[in-house]
């Protein structure tokens, strides 16, 4: 998600802003992509994958759908890495599943997009500078893909509950839509075009 979904502080786009930019992946087929686009950017890769909770795992491996309950905590510890890395000035791209409008909100700006929450210093919740990269394609082109896959906890079967669940980005999101049907290094490129002219 890259964070699809998604200010640049190093190397040649260092000029063009001082703030830290993050790429999100939005969509279930996420990692390769995200991957091969760190290493051609130099940019730090996070899988949010790996940072569900045992009991996250548990339930997905069991074919049961994780709810926003099981969700929020987990997108609120990735707000809280986006956050970190933006602080030192760290380029990143996250791969993840954020499928909802309200789960990029919380990538976004944290647990203050939850209700009525607030700091009591204004600057803690500004929001993160996040490009969603939502990721499109044919279902079955998708599931071929995680077919794939090797020792991920999330079956197969999940992923008709993941397109139910998913919410395309819209505007006024900062997000681009991204066919899978492109090769990989088309796909790459598109995206790498799409954040040095944002």
């Amino acid at each position: 998600m890259m964070q699809g979904q998604k200010s640049v502080s190093k190397g040649e786009a260092a000029s063009t802003n001082s703030r830290a930019r993050s790429t999100l992946l939005s969509d279930v087929v996420t990692t390769t992509v995200g991957s091969r686009l760190a290493a051609k950017l130099g940019w730090k890769f996070y899988d949010a994958d790996d940072y569900h909770s045992p009991e996250n795992k548990k339930k997905m491996a069991a074919g049961i759908p994780l709810n926003d309950e099981d969700r929020i905590p987990w997108l609120c510890a990735l707000h809280d890495i986006l956050r970190r890395e933006e602080s030192s000035r760290q380029d990143a791209v996250l791969a993840c599943s954020a499928l909802k409008k309200i789960y990029r909100h919380i990538l976004v700006s944290g647990a203050s997009a939850i209700g009525n929450t607030q700091s009591e210093n204004p600057g803690e919740n500004a929001a993160l500078n996040i490009l969603f990269v939502h990721l499109d394609g044919p279902t079955d082109l998708i599931a071929r893909r995680l077919e794939k896959r090797r020792g991920h906890f999330m079956p197969l079967k999940l992923l008709q509950s993941q397109f139910d669940a998913l919410e395309p980005p819209t505007a006024p999101e900062n997000f681009i839509t991204v066919s899978l049907e492109k090769s990989l290094p088309e796909i790459v490129l598109e995206i790498e075009k799409a954040i040095f002219s944002g």
